[in-house]
């Protein structure tokens, strides 16, 4: 996508998120706020940040696309730094077997789960997968979503899991949303490989991770380590191997049981660990001394009926945290981040600033990416959004309900959620 030239003016709070790293404990109540705000992007590139008094005194308008946001409040597009997007098929009768009671774990060991979505995605053309995908991505981005997250996981075998990267990498190519990759081949054990998730494990090392870095289609490795699925010892396998390799790491760590997946993300230095219902207060602690991202996803623990993450206890301990969506075909069909908002604010102990904070800087450093996106600050990435409303709290207040007006990607405007009326 082509960069451009932009000012936004008068904005009423102008949330700069301001920050280069993740943010912890209570520094994430902190938002920087600018009344009255302005920024001016060139290439692409924030070049401006001030009071629009300010930053206006000297600038020919001339030069640029002005937007007025007078009454209205102005953020860092947000980053979702956790998400399955790109996958065949759907399970929404799953969906009813849990209302009637089946635990996941159930559904999984009876074939349900990944492993059906896996059935579907195996057999699912590239241009299929593309299609999805992408109009996904776009629903993303009428929440505000300007980075996303996205895992393979969905082949579990290595010509599936590159087909699900090699997607992704196209749509990346063509759609206003950066998406940053990631191979999680080690999601779910398959039936070819019932009861041996180590030679699984070795499998992947020996043939899909030097393909996936061969071919440039992943930043990130991550596993699913968790009872049932990969053990401790599995996972700290792949994880060094591929971090040997020049991966990036992420863990699904601590979801179902308190299995230790938090202590072993902050031995291995993996960039974040994701879900933690269980995570243990060692794990807590470890995690916060590592510099582990603590990225906690409450629509899954509200699909799944399960306890929240105790986000409170993380921050307290001096973590890092941010909120990523999880969506994905089973567990969290949903991409709402006013969901999300809304769950950590009520159900989670979190404030609106810490919230902002967990979607926006953190959520980057989720991603190893704080250095360039996640915040309004000169010389990152000019990807903003605008609300309907003047102030941030009515992404909390305005419960439910997606309240972002206008979202710019690199300087141009992508998304405009302005409605009017048709006449009649």
């Amino acid at each position: 996508m082509k960069s451009g030239n932009l000012i936004i003016i008068n904005a009423a709070q102008l949330v700069t998120c301001s920050g280069s790293t993740a943010k912890k404990g209570a520094a994430m109540k902190e938002l920087g706020i600018i009344e009255n705000g302005a920024l001016v992007i060139e290439d692409g590139i924030i070049t401006r940040v001030g009071s629009t008094e300010t930053v206006m005194a000297d600038i020919d308008k001339s030069l640029y696309e002005v937007v007025d946001a007078a009454g209205k409040a102005v953020l860092p597009g947000f980053v979702d730094s956790h998400t399955h997007f790109v996958f065949g098929g759907y399970r929404a009768e799953e969906f009813s077997w849990r209302l009637r009671g089946d635990d996941y774990m159930d559904i999984m060991n009876r074939g349900g789960g990944i492993l059906s979505t896996v059935q579907a995605t195996r057999e699912a053309t590239p241009e299929e997968l593309y299609t999805s995908g992408y109009q996904r991505l776009t629903d993303m981005l009428a929440n505000g979503v300007t980075t996303v997250e996205g895992k393979s996981g969905y082949g579990l075998d290595t010509a599936t899991e590159l087909k699900q990267l090699e997607v992704m990498q196209a749509i990346d190519s063509h759609h206003p949303v950066d998406v940053v990759p990631t191979y999680m081949g080690a999601h779910a054990v398959p039936p070819e490989y019932k009861d041996r998730g180590g030679a699984m494990i070795e499998a992947i090392i020996q043939q899909a991770l030097p393909l996936v870095k061969e071919r440039n289609l992943a930043v990130f490795c991550d596993i699913f380590t968790e009872k049932n699925v990969f053990s401790i010892e599995e996972s700290r396998r792949l994880m060094t191997a591929a971090q040997e390799m020049g991966f990036k790491l992420k863990m699904h760590a601590d979801e179902i049981v308190p299995l230790g997946g938090a202590e072993l993300a902050a031995e291995v230095g993996a960039v974040s660990a994701d879900h933690l219902l269980q995570a243990s207060d060692e794990g807590i602690r470890r995690m916060a001394q590592e510099n582990v991202v603590a990225t906690l996803l409450p629509g899954t623990a509200f699909s799944l009926r399960e306890k929240y993450a105790r986000a409170r206890d993380m921050m307290e301990a001096g973590c890092a945290v941010a909120l990523a969506s999880d969506f994905n075909p089973g567990s969290c069909h949903t991409e709402s981040i006013p969901l999300i908002i809304a769950l950590a604010t009520l159900y989670m102990g979190m404030t609106p600033e810490e919230t902002i904070t967990a979607l926006t800087i953190n959520g980057a450093a989720a991603l190893d990416m704080a250095d360039t996106i996640g915040s309004l600050d000169v010389g990152k990435k000019g990807d903003v959004i605008i609300l309907k409303d003047p102030s941030y709290h009515f992404l909390s207040y305005h419960i439910g309900v997606n309240v972002v007006e206008r979202v710019i990607k690199k300087g141009r405007l992508v998304m405009d959620n302005r409605h009017q009326l048709l006449n009649q």
